[in-house]
């Protein structure tokens, strides 16, 4: 494992959605490691390395029991805490020995998703303010896994100048190439970036997104970061329509991400907007549609990001991506 997965195992990561792990045994990857999630009885999350304790087999093909794992090697039997309660072929009267408990690791819900800390957290799971908000309604979308590695992700998620290329497809709009100026400020006690103002296309799906308005419509947006790999971008119609879009990478191996976005708006997301088909089901299908732009180019990107300093050609709407390199290269060198 290299120096920098060390650190990343002391943060949050968002593998899973909580909907994958409603009542079956789950595996995972992040961070080089393999890592079973399962339910407990109370609703919880267990989770540790899918190996087991005895003679490593992957506790993921095993089946659950009340809430606890059982092996499906030799039946060894696991609490929610990872703590072994069962050696069948053991006599009863001998203690478990000491080794036999697995190292448990430490899980949270937050957003529809699962986190899991492999370390000791060194910072909270991203705080995104529109969750306690009555008036913004959550979407949740499924795990992506991309041949892209998180370092080129946050670069993408940051940027806005490649929205006239990338985004023709979708709402992307040809000649809006100069980029205004950005200002880098601390956007909330959360994430840091800047705020813009945008033209879109307004047809559509699009429309349907904005509120309505004309075919082409002002946009105002904020993203921003938040270390490792969280950004949030916040859009503001118009119309009055707001959305906040959280998006997060977990890294699985150098050049593979774990990725999904989740969505807040303030309208009316069970309105019709033709038969059978709800404002969320527009909206959804657009941004999937973004996402899957997004990817279809990053995947062209090998490797990591260079972090050194000098080793790519930055202009100023690079601002953004160049002060999260500096801080991420920070973190992981610390």
């Amino acid at each position: 494992m290299s120096d920098s997965y060390q650190i990343l195992q002391n943060y949050w990561h968002a593998v899973a959605t909580s909907k994958s792990l409603e009542s079956d045994i789950l595996s995972v990857k992040l961070l080089e490691n393999d890592y079973v999630l399962w339910r407990t009885p109370d609703g919880s999350i267990g989770a540790s390395l899918d190996i087991c304790s005895h003679r490593q087999a992957p506790l993921s093909k095993g089946h659950l029991e009340e809430g606890c794992l059982r092996c499906p090697y030799h039946g060894w039997l696991f609490g929610d805490e990872g703590q072994c309660l069962e050696i069948p072929s053991a006599q009863k009267d001998l203690p478990i020995p000491p080794k036999a408990h697995l190292e448990f690791v430490q899980t949270q819900e937050k957003y529809g998703l699962i986190w899991i800390c492999p370390g000791d957290p060194h910072s909270p799971i991203p705080e995104v303010v529109a969750e306690n908000d009555d008036s913004f309604t959550r979407i949740n979308t499924e795990m992506q896994i991309w041949n892209v590695d998180s370092t080129r992700m946050i670069d993408n998620m940051l940027d806005i100048s490649h929205f006239p290329y990338t985004h023709r497809g979708t709402f992307g709009i040809e000649q809006e190439t100069v980029v205004p100026k950005i200002n880098l400020e601390q956007l909330d006690e959360t994430f840091f970036g800047y705020g813009y103002e945008v033209k879109i296309n307004n047809v559509g799906a699009t429309k349907v997104m904005s509120g309505g308005g004309d075919d082409v419509l002002k946009l105002f947006m904020t993203t921003g970061f938040a270390l490792p790999f969280s950004v949030l971008s916040t859009m503001s119609y118009e119309t009055g329509v707001e959305q906040k879009l959280f998006m997060t990478a977990a890294p699985i191996q150098e050049g593979k991400s774990a990725y999904t976005f989740v969505l807040w708006r303030n309208d009316d997301l069970n309105a019709l907007v033709a038969p059978n088909r709800t404002i969320a089901d527009e909206v959804l299908e657009l941004e999937l549609a973004v996402v899957l732009e997004d990817q279809m180019m990053l995947e062209k990107l090998k490797g990591r990001l260079p972090l050194e300093h000098g080793a790519l050609v930055d202009v100023q709407a690079d601002k953004p991506s160049l002060e999260w390199r500096r801080r991420y290269k920070e973190l992981t060198s610390s």
